[in-house]
């Protein structure tokens, strides 16, 4: 699932592909939230990310894979 994540005080949007359910993931945001300890997150690449809660704008989640670029025969 690719994530992109707005963090305030930053331009730039983190963009993320991860291993996650959509509610596990949405749990573990609310809980971080909720706890003021910072969201943890780990992407299909074994890279961890992590972001203070109090610096969590959004999230936006999106099941889409990327297209392909090229031209395939089949």
């Amino acid at each position: 699932m690719n994530i992109t994540i707005g963090v305030s005080g930053v331009t730039r949007e983190l963009r993320v592909e991860v291993d996650m359910e959509q509610d596990a993931l949405f749990d573990a945001v609310n809980q971080a939230i909720e706890s003021g300890t910072a969201l943890q997150l780990t992407d299909t690449k074994g890279r961890k990310l992590i972001i203070p809660a109090a610096k969590v704008g959004y999230i936006m989640v999106s099941d889409e894979k990327p297209r392909p670029v090229g031209f395939t025969v089949a």
